[in-house]
C-alpha cells in the first residue's frame, strides 16, 4: 500500500514538524516568480513600464514568459532596484556567480 507524505509527517514529533514547515517556508520564500517579485518590491505593473520606458502590456507580457533574454531580465530587475546575478550550481563543488553575462560593459 502505498504512503502517503501527509500521513508520515503527520507522524512526527511536534517539534520535527515545525523545523519541516519553516524550512518549506523559506525554500518557497526564494523562488519567486517575476509577478510575485514586483509586487513583493510593492510596484504596479504601471510603475515598471514607465521606470523601463514601455507599456504596461508589455510589463504583462514579460511576467507570462517563460523564456526571455537575459538582458530583458536585467533590465527588469533593475526596474525594481535589484542586480541581477546568475549562478551555476553542481553537485560536486560550490556554486558559480558567471560573469560577463548580465551586465552591458562586458
Amino acid at each position: 500500500m502505498a504512503r502517503n507524505v501527509n500521513d508520515i509527517i503527520n507522524k512526527l514529533p511536534a517539534s520535527r514538524r515545525r523545523k519541516i514547515e519553516k524550512r518549506a517556508s523559506a525554500l518557497i520564500a526564494e523562488e519567486m516568480t517575476l509577478q510575485e517579485l514586483r509586487r513583493a518590491r510593492a510596484m504596479t505593473q504601471v510603475s515598471m513600464a514607465k521606470n523601463l520606458g514601455v507599456a504596461q502590456k508589455q510589463i504583462s507580457e514579460i511576467e507570462r514568459r517563460t523564456d526571455m533574454h537575459i538582458s530583458t531580465l536585467r533590465r527588469s530587475i533593475e526596474a525594481m532596484g535589484g542586480t541581477l546575478s546568475i549562478v551555476a550550481e553542481f553537485p560536486d563543488r560550490e556554486p558559480v556567480v558567471l560573469a560577463g553575462i548580465t551586465s552591458l560593459d562586458t
